[in-house]
């Protein structure tokens, strides 16, 4: 599918898919978005969690469903320095970006970041399939893998749901998927999208999630936020 690089209302870019009528992030801001959904109501949030912490220190892991284009692994490195939280994050994608898009991509500008490009690219330089510490405050693992195929279980304290959207591609949505994602995240763990859809709300309340709606993003009433209570660990 054709696919062409977007500038969104923040100033930040996306990849736009015209046959899908997708994007990668928000045409109403890329990184409004991604700050809106995943630092502030994912990361932030899991910070002040009784108990989210792994017993080895104050890392937090995360799994993100979609690393595309790495906008949210970027501004994760970029919060997780500001906040002194070590992260170790794990980024699935099936079908990766290709380095020539990474190039035309502005985030590193758009944050005031230009000094951490070189960061950006490493994200998306290193290797697949296996970890590397990008910071002292945080180490990637990038896996080229279909969603469904996904083993971890209580593996992680956070998942950023990241994957597109449920008009284009509803197997991504199911409660076969959430089923996985229930089982990777520790108890206690959460789970934060940017889609509000009802069909996706009742497809996480099957699996055993409490699922709580919340104000959305620039160009979007709400979002959801999944939590996994230990009282409500599934076998």
């Amino acid at each position: 599918m054709k696919r062409e690089i977007i500038i969104t209302a923040d100033g930040s870019a996306t990849i736009h898919i015209p046959e899908w009528n997708e994007q990668y992030h928000s045409k109403h801001g890329a990184i409004q978005e991604a700050y809106h959904v995943f630092i502030k109501h994912g990361l932030h949030h899991s910070c002040h969690v009784e108990d989210i912490r792994n017993t080895d220190g104050s890392k937090i892991s995360i799994l993100e469903i979609g690393f595309g284009t790495g906008l949210n692994a970027f501004i994760t490195l970029l919060e997780a320095e500001k906040i002194n939280q070590k992260v170790n994050y794990v980024g699935v994608e099936a079908y990766p970006v290709s380095l020539e898009e990474i190039k035309q991509l502005n985030y590193a500008m758009a944050l005031d970041e230009a000094n951490r490009n070189s960061i950006f690219k490493k994200l998306h330089n290193v290797s697949w399939e296996e970890s590397y510490a990008i910071t002292d405050n945080f180490k990637l693992t990038k896996r080229k893998q279909l969603f469904s195929k996904i083993k971890d279980e209580q593996a992680f304290n956070l998942i950023y749901f990241d994957a597109f959207g449920a008009r284009v591609q509803p197997e991504l949505w199911t409660e076969d998927i959430f089923q996985i994602m229930f089982k990777a995240l520790k108890p206690n763990g959460i789970l934060v999208t940017y889609s509000a859809k009802g069909s996706v709300r009742r497809a996480m309340q099957s699996v055993g999630f409490l699922v709580e709606k919340l104000p959305g993003p620039p160009g979007k009433r709400e979002m959801l936020r999944a939590t996994k209570h230990s009282t409500k660990v599934m076998s």
